[in-house]
């Protein structure tokens, strides 16, 4: 630790400790009797499986959510240096921010048609003081003078909704930083970075540990906390079940969080490919922007066999994955699926056609919020027997379905009628998996399938996917996390500027594939010389 950082930690004064903190949902205790502690300028990491109770322990601390029982302690020194407790209860998130608290959320609290500027003093507005009305110019200048002291980098008047998600990341975290905020937490921060925001968020990490600030980074992703994190608290099943170094092995860390031992990496066979399931010809989608985010790109899936995408986020895999369930227009080439061209077919006509859909972005493509995980696990099939006759649902069959699928793909839920807004991300993805996976598949296109979700039930949705693999789909898989790629794939297309640039063997070194994601060529092979051919 350099001089500076040990200065910073040193003067950091906030010393966080929760004592018995519960909370109940009816007969569902989501937190039982949690003890922690959060020592001034550390990076506290909370680690713990989808449903664990973390999102639930979080709110509870900024406001958004009343503990049952137990104390929310916070010490800071007095002149003479001595910490002093006091006991608090926050009512709302201002309480929490008044004491030095601020969270940013999973799912960011951002306005997108506002600036960043307008965000950032949402709900703390600064005015003139001669005037007394909203004065944007020092809400910019206060931006820019955070942005400027943790290398955070926003534009000020950028509208939020033209900002990659990243950028909004470090938005949300500006509001906390212009607010005093002393702690920090973050609530699954990486879940949907890309593998380059994700090191930028550690770095900013580091920064603010090294300026005195004091983080709780609740996170499900091993390879994160370990390289990120001075300590480490475990939660499972709404308890805490020990404390880890993060020294720790990454085996070590997912055995404490699960109760199990898991398995890191992906069993299979090797694969026995069959005739095309997905054949895609010079295909062409146009962006919201008039750009080719798809530009003439050829793919094959083969039945029985697993085809990866690798490649940066934003070089039109969202758009390809859109194209093939006719969630985005095409404007040319062609896409035969089992043999039949439905490059123009409706997404009911391809559902129906056994294809089944994991959409990168599930809050947007993948539930609807307001309606209950039964409503939830039947939306591509509501209409067809066995959940529907005549046009008169079978609620028996759908409850009955519902109750086998939460219990097989372990959705942690207090009923079957709970709105799946409720839930918390990775228990939103496994409801997705569990409608997509509940019907014979002759193909499946899986963007991000496990993004957001703890390794156990990775574990799970990765052996489900090569399961599909082996009873006969082709399976095609888009996920920014190159190790999912490598380790799930028998075949692997790297996607550049919208084009398929290869095709290579998962086994291939990750840097050759790494250069090939940003836009290399493959080398062509030196001719091989013969002695014939060296006499003319």
């Amino acid at each position: 630790m350099c001089d500076e950082e040990q200065l910073a930690r040193r003067s950091a004064t906030l010393r966080l400790q929760l004592r018995g903190l519960t909370k109940r949902f009816g007969s569902l205790v989501a937190n039982d009797h949690i003890d922690l502690t959060v020592e001034p300028g550390e990076i506290h990491a909370l680690l713990g499986e989808n449903g664990a109770g973390k999102s639930t322990l979080m709110n509870m601390l900024y406001g958004l959510l009343t503990p049952d029982e137990g104390e929310i302690v916070i010490s800071r020194p007095d002149e003479s240096g001595d910490m002093v407790e006091t006991v608090h209860r926050f009512d709302s998130p201002g309480d929490a921010l008044d004491a030095g608290l601020g969270m940013v959320h999973q799912h960011f609290m951002l306005v997108p048609v506002f600036t960043v500027a307008e965000n950032v003093i949402l709900g703390r507005e600064m005015t003139n003081e001669r005037t007394r009305l909203l004065d944007r110019r020092k809400a910019r200048q206060a931006v820019r003078t955070v942005s400027e002291q943790y290398g955070l980098q926003v534009d000020p008047d950028a509208l939020v909704e033209d900002i990659p998600v990243g950028v909004q990341q470090r938005v949300e975290i500006i509001k906390a930083l212009i607010s005093d905020c002393e702690l920090l937490i973050l609530d699954e921060p990486t879940a949907v970075l890309t593998p380059q925001e994700i090191d930028e968020l550690l770095e900013i990490m580091r920064q603010l540990r090294a300026d005195g600030k004091s983080i709780v980074f609740i996170s499900h992703k091993l390879k994160e906390v370990k390289a990120i994190a001075d300590r480490i608290t475990v939660i499972r099943h709404g308890r805490v079940v020990g404390e880890a170094d993060p020294s720790a092995s990454e085996s070590e860390l997912a055995a404490l969080m699960v109760g199990r031992d898991v398995r890191l990496q992906v069993e299979k066979t090797d694969a026995d490919p069959g005739e095309p399931a997905l054949e895609i010809r010079d295909l062409t989608v146009v962006d919201e922007r008039g750009f080719h985010a798809v530009d003439g790109l050829n793919l094959t899936v083969n039945a029985g066999e697993i085809v990866g995408v690798a490649g940066v986020q934003g070089n039109g895999q969202t758009e390809l994955a859109e194209a093939i369930m006719a969630l985005a227009p095409t404007v040319g080439g062609s896409i035969h699926i089992g043999g039949r061209e439905l490059a123009h077919a409706g997404t009911s006509r391809i559902i129906e056609a056994g294809v089944g859909y994991i959409p990168e972005d599930r809050s947007l493509d993948g539930v609807v919020k307001e309606f209950s995980i039964e409503e939830n696990l039947i939306l591509n099939r509501y209409n067809r027997p066995p959940y529907a006759r005549a046009g008169v649902l079978n609620a028996v069959e759908i409850s009955r379905q519902a109750a086998a699928n939460i219990e097989t793909f372990d959705v942690r839920t207090p009923s079957a009628s709970t709105p799946v807004g409720s839930l918390s991300g990775g228990n939103q993805q496994k409801v997705i998996v569990a409608r997509e996976f509940s019907r014979p598949l002759k193909l499946l296109i899986a963007a991000q399938p496990t993004r957001g979700v703890d390794v156990g039930a990775m574990e799970f949705i990765h052996s489900r996917i090569v399961a599909e693999r082996d009873a006969g789909a082709g399976v095609l898989v888009i996920s920014s996390e190159l190790d999912e790629v490598l380790s799930l794939s028998d075949r692997v297309a790297v996607m550049y500027d919208g084009k398929i640039v290869a095709e290579v063997s998962p086994d291939t070194p990750r840097d050759e594939i790494g250069r090939l994601m940003a836009g290399a060529t493959v080398q062509a092979e030196e001719p091989v010389q013969t002695e014939e051919s060296d006499g003319d």
